[in-house]
């Protein structure tokens, strides 16, 4: 399920819209808050952070806008790597509405939690709240829908879950809260949105891309994944190797 089969970023656009759409979005929030540091983005952070006294005030978007914005460039892409990873199973799984509802209400709950938990006047930002609330979905899954999910990605998922909850009370700067509450939220929204699943198909996406116009013929040979195309194969993923590159630099960033 974690295992990516797509050539190209282009093919996982087109697979996987909504995971592509918020990490575009988180990216490019970065861009104009961070990097270029436009009056226009410093009056979006302003207004879309996480603000326990702002919500106290009434600005009941703050629950929602915060999931969006990031610190800096290596929180924006660790934040959006582990949605590359994790997110699309479930966008297949649930369909782009319910993957949408699970997203924002694991996001929403982890950012009330933080609201309920902490002091009034405590800021927060990050998408942390939501992703926890997608391994919220995928530990439901594990206990109680196990047909949805095969045994090595619930021991993936498991162990992967096991290490973020323990580095969250570990690292400094961590919305502890936001992490916790938003894994509930996962928890809890999960029986909705899975109603109705079905198992994850790797080559679901990429068979209705290759069908044939004739119905009668074979639609998609899963062979060709076996032929030889270095060059080409090369070539569709820069952008997957220009990504990695990315994330590494923002981790070392941090480091160093």
């Amino acid at each position: 399920m974690f295992i990516r089969h797509e050539r190209s970023i282009k093919e996982f656009i087109q697979s996987y819209p909504i995971v592509s759409t918020i990490v575009i979005i988180h990216l490019a929030l970065w861009l104009v808050i961070n990097f270029l540091q436009l009056p226009f983005g410093i009056w979006l952070y302003q207004l879309g952070e996480g603000s326990n006294y702002g919500i106290e005030q009434g600005e009941y978007w703050r629950l929602i806008t915060p999931i969006f914005l990031h610190a800096d460039l290596m929180h924006a892409l660790f934040n959006s790597f582990s949605l590359v990873l994790f997110g699309p199973a479930l966008e297949q799984m649930l369909g782009r509405t319910k993957f949408i509802i699970g997203y924002l209400f694991a996001g929403i709950f982890g950012n009330l939690g933080t609201y309920l938990v902490e002091d009034l006047f405590y800021f927060h930002i990050g998408a942390s709240g939501a992703i926890f609330g997608l391994f919220g979905i995928y530990i439901f899954m594990v206990l109680f829908r196990k047909h949805l999910i095969d045994q090595i990605s619930s021991q993936i998922v498991t162990t992967i879950f096991v290490i973020g909850l323990i580095m969250t009370f570990f690292n400094p700067g961590i919305n502890v809260s936001g992490h916790i509450f938003g894994f509930l939220g996962g928890v809890i929204i999960a029986p909705i949105v899975l109603a109705g699943a079905n198992s994850y198909n790797p080559w679901a996406a990429v068979a209705r891309r290759n069908r044939y116009k004739n119905d009668d013929d074979i639609q998609f040979d899963p062979n060709r994944w076996n032929k030889k195309r270095l060059p080409r194969s090369f070539s569709k993923n820069i952008g997957w190797i220009i990504f990695g590159v990315l994330v590494l630099l923002g981790l070392l960033s941090r480091l160093f």
